[in-house]
């Protein structure tokens, strides 16, 4: 099944990687204006819509698609308001992952609060960029100020960045 909607769907997903300061991709990529104008695809096993509860469910191989951002998971939730004619709250469980040309993040659970335009992804969120990383419980990105925030969780655990130089030191032969 292909559905066509939830336009703020992958303007989130454009957003969220590139806001991971020291991890943005070289080069000229569209801006959230631009993007926002490229078609949306998602494509799911089931689509369910509640306007009682004003929600929409994607369910089972769930795949989103705008430009060159392309997000995976096995479940995505949206609530959106009447009133103000926007989503509030994205929700996307079952191995969530965010691709887009060379970066890559993952976790078990995103969570996009589009008022406060903060992304959460939890239950162990993983960036990669190349052979730059950046692992830790919880990574909390706020597009509005373009910056993040990654924690280890709340029973001390760590966070870890792996970090590779451009232009090191050269190899010298053996």
């Amino acid at each position: 099944m292909v559905v066509k909607l939830l336009p703020a769907t992958l303007l989130l997903l454009a957003a969220l990687l590139p806001a991971v300061p020291g991890m943005a991709q070289e080069g000229r990529r569209p801006s959230n204006r631009e993007l926002g104008n490229q078609p949306i695809e998602i494509t799911a096993d089931r689509v369910s819509a509640d306007s009682v509860r004003n929600s929409v469910t994607f369910e089972g191989n769930v795949v989103a698609r705008q430009g060159d951002v392309t997000m995976t998971s096995a479940r995505l939730y949206a609530e959106y308001s009447k009133e103000v004619g926007a989503i509030e709250r994205i929700e996307a469980d079952g191995n969530v992952r965010f691709v887009q040309g060379g970066r890559e993040a993952w976790a078990p659970k995103a969570t996009f609060f589009n008022i406060e335009q903060r992304v959460v992804l939890s239950g162990g969120a993983n960036l990669r960029e190349g052979e730059n990383s950046l692992q830790g419980e919880t990574l909390t990105i706020y597009l509005r100020e373009n910056r993040s925030v990654v924690t280890g969780g709340d029973r001390g655990g760590r966070v870890k960045a792996v970090i590779t130089p451009k232009g090191g030191l050269e190899q010298s032969p053996k």
